[in-house]
């Protein structure tokens, strides 16, 4: 099929953890590989993420609930960059393959890890004792997602040419063999005979893997490695993990040489500081042209946020964050004080939860129209904060940003709280100790609940 990715005749970066992230992933494309593997990345984790588009670092990140970027990935690599996840459940690889099919080449299943972190949950070497998984695995996959679907194994003591027979037969677009058993480690020598079996007893491509210790040390041993091996490819790890550039037809460059050009990925796209090798300004000037690009983005934020209208319901994909605004100010704050000026209906909380990752959504509803935003929350009470956010946004409203104007919602914040200073002793010391125990986001539900003791206002609708 026409624009999808080839494994045939291919050098590739393989799978590393802690290795195989964007910067080493554009520098081995840079210096020849024709295909780049991510880490290892757990489906329960990923299945948790929710893609974000980072215009400030012209990235793609999937960022998990706690707001680490799980996944990072740019338009440089798309149609050569492979996703590696590790699973042990059909639907859930799914899940995690349709949120990142859009953003890259092909995805991989790991079925060769031999370590801890991956086993024990059944995933990578632990599903080559159980074929009948993996089958499920890598058929809900192709048949389920418009892009390639390959996995990486290592090789059995016996049987391995009965498991890629299968494998095949699901429809895989390549198998990636290492050649050594699960118990085997780098200081025991590659099998290329048993990698060689493989390729001879399929029609898909084989990616032998494991010559690194062995065989490759130049350019030159890839092909070396590849003939041995009997494969159609040949993906490196620990030779590309010591010097990138072994992927230049030209010869590999310098221990420095490739630090720098690491650096200057690192520094210049995606988000880490690195002041040295003498690359101050280099730095300097990256990082003012970072901080400018973020500022045009902050003004003209209004503008690409634009809400869409669909019969009665508003959505617009914006997040609540939290140090955005002032302590004890909120969006549904500044919403329910409108509806109350407004003498409309105080504002309804309509939340559900994804089954899949339990993030959560909520839609407001207020004067007989609804407001939702567009993207999942970690949380309930920050999700309505969203939905609250969208419905101020459209209605042209302030919110009480941090940096916003006054307005006399603001004024009339302060009046109403001077009213509840006027509480007895004992009332405004329950107050005092309910408010340390509750997260600053509740803070809006206790000043209301405060107000229906002194008639200012009722209770807040959930």
């Amino acid at each position: 099929m026409m624009g999808r990715l080839c494994f045939a005749h291919k050098t590739a970066l393989a799978p590393m953890v802690r290795v195989g992230t964007l910067p080493m992933r554009l520098l081995a494309l840079d210096y020849g590989a024709d295909i780049v593997y991510c880490e290892e990345l757990i489906d329960i984790k990923m299945a948790q993420c929710e893609r974000v588009v980072n215009d400030v670092l012209e990235t793609v990140d999937f960022v998990a609930p706690d707001e680490r970027v799980m996944f990072r990935t740019c338009s440089k690599e798309k149609g050569r960059v492979v996703f590696q996840m590790g699973t042990a459940d059909p639907e859930r690889a799914l899940v995690v393959a349709k949120l990142v099919e859009n953003d890259v080449a092909a995805v991989d299943v790991n079925m060769g890890c031999p370590k801890e972190y991956s086993t024990k949950g059944g995933m990578g070497s632990a599903l080559l004792s159980d074929p009948e998984k993996i089958e499920a695995i890598l058929s809900t996959l192709v048949n389920g997602i418009s892009k390639p679907v390959t996995c990486k194994i290592r090789i059995l003591s016996t049987d391995t040419v009965n498991l890629v027979k299968r494998i095949e037969k699901t429809g895989v677009a390549a198998i990636a063999v290492h050649g050594r058993m699960k118990e085997e480690r780098p200081r025991h020598p590659v099998h290329c005979d048993y990698i060689q079996a493989v390729a001879e007893s399929v029609s898909i491509p084989v990616i032998a893997n494991g010559g690194s210790s062995d065989i490759v040390k130049t350019f030159e041993d890839i092909e070396k490695f590849r003939a041995a091996a009997g494969a159609s490819s040949v993906m490196l790890a620990r030779a590309a993990m010591w010097n990138p550039s072994i992927f230049r037809q030209q010869g590999a460059l310098s221990v420095e040489e490739v630090m720098e050009d690491y650096i200057r990925y690192v520094s210049m796209n995606y988000g880490n500081n690195y002041e040295v090798f003498g690359m101050t300004d280099f730095y300097n000037k990256t990082k003012a042209e970072l901080e400018a690009r973020k500022a045009a983005l902050q003004t003209n934020g209004d503008q690409t946020e634009q809400p869409t209208h669909e019969d009665d319901l508003i959505t617009m994909p914006v997040r609540f964050e939290r140090r955005d605004y002032p302590p004890q100010i909120t969006p549904k704050m500044y919403l329910l004080e409108w509806s109350r000026k407004e003498k409309l209906d105080q504002p309804v909380y309509e939340t559900e939860q994804r089954t899949q990752d339990r993030a959560f959504q909520s839609t407001v509803i207020i004067d007989n129209k609804k407001y939702r935003s567009a993207l999942w929350e970690k949380s309930k009470k920050f999700a309505e904060q969203a939905a609250a956010i969208v419905c101020l946004r459209t209605l042209g409203l302030p919110e009480g940003r941090i940096g916003e104007e006054h307005s006399g919602l603001v004024n009339k914040r302060k009046r109403d709280d001077k009213k509840c200073a006027a509480l007895d002793d004992s009332e405004s010391a329950a107050r005092k100790r309910h408010t340390s125990e509750v997260p600053q986001e509740e803070e809006e539900e206790m000043i209301c609940r405060t107000k229906v003791v002194n008639g200012v206002c009722g209770q807040t609708t959930r």
